[in-house]
């Protein structure tokens, strides 16, 4: 598996929060992102399972 890096801007407070999380988990800061990844759901699955939007919209 070929890896890539990610790089995210948050708040010292945040990033703290999520190592406490992956500390009190036993897992790495990557290991919990790439949980959170994985359970978003399919595109496939959310393009098709979107209700159609109506023709004419009333207010």
């Amino acid at each position: 598996m070929k890896t890539t890096r990610l790089n995210v801007r948050m708040s010292e407070r945040r990033l703290n929060k999520l190592r406490s999380y992956a500390v009190m988990k036993d897992k790495s800061v990557t290991q919990i992102v790439e949980d959170w990844v994985d359970r978003l759901p399919n595109l496939e699955s959310v393009k098709n399972s979107a209700d159609p939007l109506p023709i004419n919209p009333t207010d």
